[in-house]
């Protein structure tokens, strides 16, 4: 096994920096289990020529329910005609005619929204929109809360203010659908409340009173696409304020700008990227190459983005610039992003994103020294690291960090986790939590009971987040372990690889390459494909790279028998083929440590999970795949 030298694949996917430098003690990880997804060899042909599409593609399509030809175009060439009338959406009548109304009487109006990359947008785009409709400067005015003192939510402090100041008209966006008491507080002080959100409401359906509330989710609201994120609902109050003055322009001028950043907040909320969302999403993409707002093109440089010299995809949303705007609202005030993407001042937009580049590498910095430490406590503690369910608590961590935390320690554990801040408070000590779950175990579900230990919580199935007294965090811990106990006894931990299709390494070329690039944006509910090739040879010794990753060089062989298979379980290896063959660069991430596992030597046969890669460095560029696993071919259990 030799050490590479100079190699340039593809850069590797973000992870943390103390994972990436091997900081903290070692935690091993659970094993990998491939799960193969069932083949649809009869309808994915007949799709293949009913709309003369790659059989790869085909069955990607068929698995993702589309059937038709007639769908595989829609899929992969969104336009504008596929929105949806906004005037569909429950509410939608109502909240136009009283934002008119305020218009036109040049009422203050008050946009409450939230510190994320999705509440910052909205924001931004019912700001520009009303503004375009006349609203002098000043009438639209906006709260965002900070996430430290503030926490998530509405706030009555803030709407007594409000109405204290003369607002008389309250728009919340990607908040407001569980503001009951704030609900009963607007009403008391004679604000109209209109609550644009996209969160489920209660258990029994109950919504706060309103003038008008805009959400898909609502009792009793018929609006096709019931995934759409709160900025993409505030896109669809703007498309629907904006169509009734000018709706020519709209389609043609205005539409595509606000799609812009409907599609940032479409991809960074993890919506799934299907029906309505991917047409915003794909759309936005395609118009963002353009980018004409001195906020956009200050954000790009500061993520050493050229969106004209090359294509932008999801992973370039979700993971270089999602990151840099949230920044803001972990780290400081997300009032920053709102002011970035209004500003016409090009100098004030650099300085901005600037300020959101500095915060985002704090972000970095402050999320490693944490984890250091996480993965220091689940390697020397052994009881802590045996529990079902995860709750690591530490001294002053960061609260706007502690859900990346989970999340890396669920990515690391395969188990549910929550990270807790321990800090002082005005009464006492205050514990913060955040938690993030796995397939098959809903973590609001396990906190719901513990409702008598918090002071305030919520979530989903996969993400909570929760405050209390420090002191009833014993208690917590203790019922939580009882729980996951009973629901994940049998359960081993493992890391699931979901596979999509088989693919030979010999049927990978540019013209499907080409093809798989229309499948984005990918990302949630449309992933990027993993494909599994079966018995892959290598024709060469593997290469180290920086002492943790893998580069191999391959070649398709035909799947062999099971006398092959070497008895001891290692790869097996077979003569070289007396026939010359095509082979591909392959670049495994952190794998270094497979390959000594499976023995891996030039001949060596191996069966390995991949995504196909486009590296467009100038020497080593090309087609390459990315290896997620590596199996002895007798090995793969899918």
């Amino acid at each position: 096994m030799s050490t590479a030298g100079a190699i340039n694949p593809s850069p590797p996917p973000p992870r943390s920096p103390a994972i990436a430098a091997g900081a903290g003690r070692a935690v091993t990880l659970p094993p990998q289990r491939w799960l193969l997804a069932d083949p649809h060899p009869d309808e994915s042909a007949a799709l293949a020529r009913e709309a003369r599409l790659p059989p790869a593609l085909a069955e990607l399509l068929i698995a993702r329910g589309i059937t038709h030809s007639a769908q595989a175009f829609a899929f992969l060439n969104p336009e504008p005609a596929h929105l949806h009338d906004p005037l569909l959406m429950l509410g939608m009548s109502a909240a136009v005619e009283r934002l008119e109304r305020a218009i036109a009487a040049r009422e203050p109006i008050l946009l409450y929204g939230d510190y994320d990359v999705d509440g910052t947008v909205a924001v931004v785009l019912l700001k520009t929109a009303i503004e375009m409709l006349g609203g002098p400067a000043g009438l639209v005015r906006f709260h965002v809360p900070h996430r430290l003192r503030d926490g998530y939510g509405m706030q009555s402090s803030v709407l007594e203010g409000a109405a204290a100041e003369g607002v008389r008209l309250v728009v919340t966006v990607d908040t407001g659908m569980r503001a009951f008491a704030e609900a009963e507080t607007a009403r008391r002080l004679g604000l109209d409340l209109i609550l644009t959100d996209h969160h489920l409401p209660g258990a029994d359906d109950a919504v706060p009173a309103a003038l008008a509330i805009l959400n898909p989710n609502q009792p009793g609201c018929n609006y096709p696409e019931k995934n759409l994120c709160g900025a993409a609902i505030a896109l669809k109050l703007a498309q629907a304020l904006l169509e009734r003055r000018d709706s020519a322009r709209l389609r043609e001028k205005i539409l595509p700008s606000f799609l812009k950043m409907a599609a940032i907040a479409t991809i960074a909320d993890a919506v799934p990227l299907r029906g309505e969302n991917r047409t915003i999403a794909a759309l936005g993409l395609r118009e963002l190459r353009r980018p004409v707002g001195a906020g956009l093109r200050a954000l790009f440089a500061a993520a050493a983005i050229d969106p004209a010299s090359k294509q932008l995809t999801g992973f370039d949303v979700a993971f270089r610039l999602a990151p840099r705007i949230n920044a803001a609202g972990r780290m400081d005030v997300a009032s920053d992003v709102i002011e970035l993407f209004s500003t016409r001042d090009a100098h004030r937009a650099t300085e901005l994103a600037g300020k959101l580049e500095k915060l985002n590498r704090e972000r970095r910095e402050v999320e490693a020294a944490a984890l250091v430490a996480i993965e220091s406590r689940l390697a020397a503690n052994a009881e802590i690291a045996a529990d079902r369910l995860l709750v690591i608590d530490g001294e002053g961590w960061h609260r706007g960090v502690i859900g990346i935390l989970a999340s890396r320690v669920v990515e690391r554990t395969a188990k549910p986790a929550i990270v807790v801040s321990v800090e002082d408070g005005p009464n006492g000590r205050i514990a913060h939590g955040s938690g993030r779950s796995v397939d098959g175990f809903a973590l609001l579900a396990a906190i719901e009971p513990c409702a008598d230990l918090f002071t305030r919580f919520g979530g989903h199935a996969f993400a909570v987040g929760f405050s209390m007294d420090a002191e009833k965090l014993p208690e917590l811990k203790r019922r939580l372990r009882a729980y996951a106990e009973s629901r994940l006894a049998a359960r081993l931990p493992e890391r699931l690889l979901r596979i999509h299709a088989e693919l030979p390494l010999d049927r990978i070329t540019p013209v499907l390459a080409g093809w798989l690039r229309k499948l984005e944006p990918l990302g949630h509910g449309n992933p990027e494909p993993i494909f599994l090739a079966r018995s892959a040879r290598l024709l060469a010794p593997p290469r180290i790279m920086k002492a943790q990753h893998l580069c191999l060089e391959l070649a398709q062989e035909p799947v062999p028998s099971q006398a092959a298979i070497s008895s001891n379980g290692a790869a097996a290896r077979l003569p070289a083929s007396p026939a010359p063959l095509s082979s591909i660069r392959a670049v495994g991430w952190n794998l270094a440590e497979c390959a000594m596992k499976l023995r891996l030597e030039q001949g060596s046969l191996v069966d390995l999970a991949y995504r196909i890669r486009e590296n467009d460095h100038p020497d080593f560029g090309g087609l390459e795949v990315e290896i997620l696993g590596l199996q002895p071919p007798a090995a793969r259990n899918a």
